[in-house]
């Protein structure tokens, strides 16, 4: 029963070391790596506005860029869609990405996340459909999964809340936790992206939730000019910091790396790769 659960399959091809660092590192935020990433944004930004100008109805920034490069990067690097839970190595069977938007652009309004599922091989444009449609329900008066969830978890007194959540926590680390509960709550995905650019801010490194099973979470700068280097000449060129938390418990240095360079050179050329 313990080495099963509804989101992911048990790794049973990890060596010695990877397994005991659960119980040497016991939490997401105690076993964070922190990586800086600049983009070069000299094609994305061409390639982003002759994609508006061809689709008036549902445009795309950066972000939307960087997930679809994210997806792939999946697809093709499949052991970065791991977790980390009751001290063991999980796959996760789907990816699952959250993100959050306000509701509307003012200091009183709310925050929403959203999680999605996507499958491998989607096209940019389909990926663009599904946010949008996210993004109307999210921005609409019905309340999410998550919202209800928290209005009936916020009823219960201090004390009797601790317990539920403590009760939670043990039952996710048992594998115990329904699908209904697991697939609603987007804490529990295979990243968590914001892209604080759209509110014209740098981004920061964001800290892992310990809560639900999230091991990796991009923060998406705002673009703005920069000196770069093209073809050993030095020139101004536009760029964005993208800036990762990564639960190193999950992969080694060198596989995330690599599909990290490999993430920067779609973001960097969407069109030559496939977008």
């Amino acid at each position: 029963m313990f080495n099963r659960r509804v989101d992911g399959t048990l790794c049973r091809d990890v060596p010695a070391y990877r397994r005991i660092m659960p119980y040497l590192i016991r939490g997401r935020n105690e076993g964070a790596f922190y990586f800086d990433q600049e983009v070069d944004l000299t094609k994305t930004e061409p390639f982003i506005e002759k994609f508006n100008a061809a689709h008036p109805d549902t445009k795309i920034t950066i972000f939307h860029v960087v997930l679809w490069a994210a997806l792939q990067t999946y697809q093709q690097r499949p052991r970065l869609n791991r977790f980390v839970a009751g001290g063991k190595l999980w796959q996760r069977n789907g990816i699952d990405v959250s993100f959050s938007a306000k509701k509307r652009f003012d200091d009183d309004s709310p925050v929403f996340v959203v999680k999605r599922r996507f499958e491998a091989g989607q096209s940019l444009e389909e990926i663009v459909d599904y946010l949008y449609s996210d993004l109307k329900e999210g921005r609409s008066d019905k309340k999410s999964h998550t919202d209800k969830e928290l209005d009936l978890f916020l009823k219960l007194p201090g004390p009797l809340l601790r317990f539920v959540v403590a009760l939670e926590r043990l039952a996710d680390a048992m594998g115990l936790l329904p699908r209904f509960y697991i697939d609603g709550d987007p804490m529990f995905c295979s990243i968590f992206i914001a892209n604080l650019g759209s509110l014209k801010m740098e981004g920061g490194f964001h800290h892992l939730f310990e809560y639900g099973n999230c091991p990796i979470f991009c923060v998406i700068g705002q673009t703005k000019d920069a000196p770069v280097v093209r073809d050993g000449e030095l020139a101004v060129g536009r760029v964005a910091h993208l800036r990762w938390s990564y639960d190193e418990r999950v992969e080694d240095g060198l596989y995330a790396q690599a599909a990290l360079e490999q993430l920067r050179a779609m973001v960097e050329d969407p069109e030559g790769a496939g977008a």
